[in-house]
């Protein structure tokens, strides 16, 4: 058995249990129906500033934040995790999990969170409806098609441009009190190095598509949340997606 298919197995995969929001229709159906399932990814480098406007938004518009980096770092610190070393190797040297491992964990997590609601969720939450961001994901071109197909079709991409030099010191700063292994000089720049080579070319992909909403992250933070703001609702006008009454 190979090292994926035992990871995918610690990770409890199932085929077959029906989930809510499920697509219903079509062989190569996904797992939640877009129709149902609001899905945005979030990308940007490190140290762009995607967790604080995510929260930004889970407040002001009742989405659930996912994020990758966080699920893997959870699993890897779980208790009983046969594959929690695996993760913290790639982890630390910069490199990007296996496809599989990182899907697996979105996907539970959409479950989770659409079996479970907040009482405070507001509109759009309930009969298997959601909405989700789901920040640093996807992190190269085969992770996009695999979600897109197999999981749920994304809505778009909302993309965080910032320089390395202000993205740097932010984490430098940042690493003064996180406690991240990967908050160093060097696992930094090989942070950058990886996104630059494997995840440009999807902010690309999705650019060509009409997919991409792109906001400048180096200005203040209450600055870059309206841009935010003013993004999304354009995106979202007539789809019943808007800010929380």
């Amino acid at each position: 058995m190979g090292v994926i298919q035992k990871v995918k197995d610690a990770l409890h995969i199932q085929k077959d249990k029906e989930q809510p929001g499920a697509s219903s229709s079509g062989s190569q159906e996904t797992v939640f129906d877009a129709k149902k399932v609001t899905v945005v990814f979030v990308l940007g480098g490190p140290g762009v500033g995607k967790g604080t406007q995510c929260a930004n938004l889970v407040r002001d518009y009742g989405f659930v934040h996912l994020s990758a980096g966080d699920l893997l770092r959870a699993e890897q610190n779980r208790e009983g995790s046969q594959y929690g070393q695996l993760i913290r190797d790639y982890i630390r040297d910069g490199k990007i999990v296996p496809m599989e491992v990182t899907i697996k964990l979105l996907e539970n997590a959409i479950r989770e969170a659409l079996e479970n609601p907040k009482a405070d969720a507001g509109a759009g939450w309930g009969d298997g409806q959601g909405r989700f961001l789901i920040d640093g994901f996807p992190r190269k071109m085969d992770q996009a098609l695999e979600f897109d197909k197999s999981v749920c079709h994304s809505a778009f991409v909302l993309f965080f441009k910032c320089s390395e030099e202000v993205m740097l010191q932010r984490l430098l700063e940042r690493g003064k009190t996180s406690g991240r292994e990967d908050d160093n000089v060097e696992s930094i720049k090989k942070r950058f190095r990886t996104f630059e080579e494997t995840s440009m070319p999807v902010v690309d992909m999705y650019r060509e598509q009409g997919k991409l909403v792109e906001v400048d992250s180096e200005k203040t933070i209450p600055e870059v949340y309206v841009d935010v703001k003013v993004a999304m609702d354009a995106k979202f006008a007539g789809t019943g997606v808007a800010p929380k009454a």
